[in-house]
């Protein structure tokens, strides 16, 4: 099991840090890829770790790492090589440039070439239509591609070098883009892009220029206002619309005798009076805030974790679940182990059935189960079955 250096913890005590003291459980994504850049991947130890510093339990950490494509559950290779086959980019040749790049690396979706150093998967989107067909290596961009640049891209990577994408910063390894997502600078010496954005995305501005198109009353001299500004303008608006409101009417109830009397004094319960809580509920229990006025999170913690600072509902009776003993950590692991036995990764990434065998055969099955009665068998009735 991987032991996480101490820098990889004080790092993770830095994320933490920046969220709210009640709501630590947000700095659950940028951990993942804290670990994700220590071993190329989200291993069982990675989410062990998370669910450590956090107080969650590794169910709760790994339903998260296996929802987002970006943490990866086995190893990977350094770069990672990601062609975008959607619509778009597939009419424009994706698919082509895809199949290339399997044939000449001998991988296929979400595999890894023997020496450890490329990745190769295929995107659903990579939103980047305009630039069609693309692909990203480390989610950098490379625009336009053809399966001939696509091979001349991964060949300079297996060799060594580093080529230039047509946007954003110069490559860097899978580990150091964790390390930037997880919320940390790049440190390498002329690591920032000094590129500008591609022609496609300033069509829009080009047209707008060309045809003077602007915002009603934009004047683009307008001189940008510090936060400070900013936040003392804000005030002083603010200030002005609590100055503009009309005072409140104090609201008037009749009496027992009939007469006018101001809500909220002393009066006859039920003339215009709060009642008290004891006698509108006959409970002495103080009040309790609305469980809606929690967040989720919060409420589910004390729920399965009460402690004596923790709200209960004023209901004789009640009882509030905790959890059961934890299981040994053998039998958890055993249970890992049969559970990631039972559900090997799809090989393509395709959907099941969709060969034209799995096809027939579910159509032949389903033939079967309606008494040999195809598509057109209707019943006695006339009704189709």
């Amino acid at each position: 099991m991987t032991v996480f250096t101490e820098e990889t913890r004080e790092r993770a005590r830095e994320i933490i840090a920046r969220y709210p003291a009640d709501r630590s459980r947000s700095a659950l994504l940028p951990l993942l890829h804290l670990v994700q850049a220590e071993e190329g991947y989200v291993s069982p130890a990675g989410v062990e770790f998370c669910a450590e510093v956090l107080g969650l339990n590794k169910a709760q950490v790994g339903a998260v790492a296996t929802f987002y494509t970006m943490y990866k559950r086995k190893p990977t290779g350094d770069w990672l090589v990601s062609v975008c086959t959607n619509t778009m980019c597939n009419v424009l040749g994706g698919q082509q440039v895809y199949d290339t790049l399997a044939e000449h690396l001998g991988v296929g979706h979400d595999e890894t070439t023997a020496d450890g150093s490329i990745t190769l998967e295929h995107a659903e989107c990579l939103a980047a239509c305009d630039y069609g067909p693309v692909m990203t290596v480390n989610y950098d961009f490379f625009d336009g591609v053809d399966p001939q640049t696509a091979v001349g891209v991964v060949d300079e990577l297996r060799a060594g070098g580093r080529p230039m994408p047509t946007r954003g910063a110069r490559l860097c390894t899978l580990k150091e883009m964790a390390v930037q997502l997880a919320g940390f600078a790049d440190e390498r010496e002329g690591a920032v892009a000094d590129g500008g954005p591609g022609e496609p995305t300033l069509r829009g501005l080009r047209l707008a220029q060309q045809h003077g198109i602007s915002v009603p009353g934009f004047d683009p001299k307008t001189p940008i206002r510090s936060k400070a500004e900013a936040d003392k303008a804000a005030a002083e608006a603010k200030a002005r619309a609590e100055a503009a409101k009309p005072a409140p009417a104090a609201a008037v109830a009749k009496g027992g005798d009939g007469a006018a009397t101001p809500t909220g004094t002393p009066g006859n319960a039920g003339a215009g009076e709060p009642a008290a809580p004891e006698r509108a509920t006959g409970s002495t229990t103080r009040d309790v805030k609305a469980p809606d006025d929690k967040s989720p999170e919060i409420r589910a913690a004390e729920t399965r974790q009460p402690d004596a600072s923790t709200a209960v509902a004023d209901a004789p009776g009640t009882k509030v679940p905790v959890d059961t003993t934890a299981p040994a950590a053998r039998d958890a692991r055993e249970a890992e182990a049969a559970g990631t036995a039972a559900n090997p990764p799809a090989g393509d990434g395709k959907p099941a059935g969709d060969e034209a065998g799995a096809q027939e055969r579910n159509l032949n099955e389903a033939s079967a189960d309606t008494g040999g009665a195809g598509p057109a068998g209707a019943s006695g009735t006339g009704v189709q079955k």
